[in-house]
């Protein structure tokens, strides 16, 4: 298990889970009665996080290796490679993947279900943007889709079948996991969860969940995290 990978990726992933933590979980529980004072379930969150996110990262370097998915441009970084080449060839395919997920987030605020359109939204962008696009990648993608993609790989190739087989089935599994992880955050902001509602919520993200997944798989991780990171800043700019 490569080291050094593991703890960039883990620094790299802890900038969101602070900003979550400090602006984004307020953000979600002012409208609720709180079990506990607030810094008490600030730090809760931020240790939970830590747990996940250092779960995620060793999970995905124990097995992405076998599974020909990677880190390029940190992992060049951190042997004192030239990274430069490596991120270039990432940019084009992570802007148009990004714009495609900023239309599908600007969309849910004006053709999405009622109850989705007047949910209200106040976490911050960098809580979006840090969070979701950095944090929430290194968790599904490097830490889920890859443990997934082991077990289908395995199970693909007993059965004599394609090991690219697993990969896809481990991007959709991934992508609805995705998907079903933006629910407690629209029942926080007290949006009415009907069943078209959920529907919308889920399949939308699990769409661009779809391209991260396949950016993670063709283009590399860093691919991954900088089209959700450009599908923030689009959306932001698109809704105003």
């Amino acid at each position: 298990m490569n080291r050094r990978l593991c703890a960039a990726l883990f620094l790299l992933g802890l900038p969101g889970l602070a900003a979550m933590s400090l602006l984004g979980f307020p953000a979600l529980a002012n409208t609720e009665v709180l079990p506990a004072p607030l810094w008490v379930l600030q730090l809760g969150s931020a240790l939970q996080g830590a747990l996940l996110l250092l779960a995620a990262v060793l999970a995905g370097a124990r097995f992405a290796p076998g599974l020909g998915l990677d880190a390029p441009v940190v992992a060049a970084c951190m042997e004192g490679r030239p990274a430069g080449g490596l991120l270039r060839a990432q940019l084009l395919p992570a802007l148009l993947g990004g714009l495609l997920g900023g239309l599908v987030i600007a969309a849910a605020g004006t053709i999405g279900p009622a109850a989705l359109r007047s949910a209200s939204d106040d976490v911050p962008l960098v809580v979006r943007l840090l969070y979701g696009g950095v944090t929430e990648e290194l968790l599904l993608r490097w830490g889920l889709m890859t443990l997934l993609a082991a077990g289908f790989v395995r199970v693909a190739s007993r059965l004599r079948l394609s090991p690219a087989l697993g990969i896809r089935l481990a991007i959709v599994a991934s992508a609805l996991a995705f998907g079903a992880a933006h629910l407690p955050s629209l029942m926080a902001r007290s949006a009415e969860l009907t069943t078209a509602t959920v529907l919308f919520v889920v399949f939308a993200n699990a769409a661009f969940g779809l391209v991260a997944g396949w950016l993670y798989w063709r283009r590399g991780l860093e691919a991954a995290i900088l089209a959700h990171v450009v599908a923030h800043a689009a959306s932001a700019v698109m809704i105003g």
